[in-house]
């Protein structure tokens, strides 16, 4: 093995040595001695290459590197470790001052000595505290370049920025889906595995993300706290409050190309579209009932199992889903929250509203098919058509 070539090869592999850190001089910064000690074994060369580096008289490393079946044993000794001589007892995380020593061992504390003043959470670290201030003050320094959102923190400015430019850097390896944030894709990639981390403590459900259990838990505690600011309303989600926010401003940008209607939800549209193409995606497995929405088909599937998950607080009334709790909470409320438009009577069921505004309107969308009468309850024309088909479904 020629000399020199050992000299070029391991002079190569210096710049690619780990210990080498951000800050670290460059190779021209270097001052290097490089000799080469040869010693005779079995009529071939075995390398000792030894590296000398001095940096400013201050710094100074040894690399041995030996030649061992074609692959190199590297142990280094350098002062550049005395450059973080602060080491955690805990575990093995060194540091270059004290400072960050002492704000490491909070994560093995547990120590939180920053509190809000507003509330009574407390942080372990200054910066935590300043981003949760934030929450009370409505501060949000990080504005949107494209529109006219804003944001606490600049790490969700990144990622909105994500809804403008369509990037979505997380791939799911297993189904190929992208996604704008890392923490999405760890929640997606729950959907593949089954895992279900978040276990309701009142009853059997679990969830692969915590704001769905924290949703879920809102259902046995009755918790609504996103009030809205035009009406006495509030709701248990954000995302709700945000939908039921433009019944007021009216805005509603997704139009049907079928027809007149128009939607405050993508997904509203989606649904309704449906309603032109016949389309029912969604196949029960237990019988061959079909339905154009998931959500309708997870409460079908309830008739099966006979699954009622959702408990009145009130009383021992259980339901098969969430809107027939909400409706009942109201008999022991006394909310009526439907207001008619033509006189002071209020309902305490939107479908109770429509009905009655027909009396005011005079609209009768129930068509007899044997003669020409039409009613303005559905109950009314099944009744009346009895009269044609002789049928008496009550007969003892």
């Amino acid at each position: 093995m020629n000399k020199d070539n050992i000299i070029d090869d391991w002079s190569s592999e210096w710049g690619r040595l780990e210990f080498v850190e951000e800050g670290f001089p460059t190779n021209k910064d270097i001052a290097m001695k490089r000799e080469i000690v040869s010693t005779e074994s079995n009529g071939n060369y075995s390398p000792l290459v030894v590296f000398q580096k001095s940096i400013n008289d201050n710094i100074e490393g040894k690399i041995k590197v030996k030649e061992d079946v074609g692959e190199y044993e590297m142990s280094i000794q350098s002062q550049v470790e005395k450059e973080k001589p602060y080491k955690c007892s805990q575990c093995e995380k060194a540091f270059s001052d004290k400072t960050n020593l002492v704000r490491h061992l909070r994560t093995h504390t547990g120590e939180k000595t920053y509190k809000c003043n507003y509330c009574d959470k407390d942080f372990s670290y200054n910066s935590d505290l300043e981003l949760h201030l934030r929450t009370h003050t409505g501060e949000k320094p990080y504005q949107c370049s494209q529109c006219d959102k804003a944001f606490s923190q600049n790490i969700t400015l990144v990622s909105h920025m994500r809804t403008h430019t369509g990037e979505k850097p997380y791939q799911c390896s297993h189904c190929g889906k992208h996604f704008t944030r890392n923490t999405y894709l760890k929640d997606h990639l729950r959907t593949h595995i089954g895992i279900k981390p978040y276990q309701c403590n009142l009853c059997k459900n679990a969830f692969t993300v915590k704001q769905s259990l924290v949703n879920h838990q809102r259902i046995h505690t009755g918790e609504q706290p996103y009030q809205c600011s035009h009406c006495n309303k509030s709701f248990s989600q954000n995302f709700t409050l945000k939908i039921h926010l433009k019944t007021h401003s009216g805005e509603k940008p997704y139009k049907c190309s079928q027809c007149y209607k128009a939607f405050t939800q993508s997904s509203a549209l989606v649904i309704h579209l449906r309603s032109h193409s016949g389309d029912k995606p969604y196949q029960c497995p237990q019988c061959d009932k079909a339905f154009s929405q998931n959500t309708s088909l997870k409460i079908h599937l309830r008739t099966h199992t006979g699954e009622k998950p959702y408990q009145c607080t009130h009383c021992d009334k259980v339901f098969s889903h969430n809107s027939a709790l909400t409706i009942h909470l109201r008999i022991h409320t006394g909310e009526k929250p439907y207001q008619c438009s033509h006189c002071d009577k209020t309902f305490s069921q939107n479908s109770d509203l429509t009905r009655h505004l027909r009396q005011h309107t005079g609209e009768k969308p129930y068509q007899c098919t044997y003669c020409d009468r039409a009613f303005t309850v559905k109950q009314s024309l099944i009744k009346h058509t009895r009269t044609h088909t002789l049928e008496q479904p009550y007969q003892g």
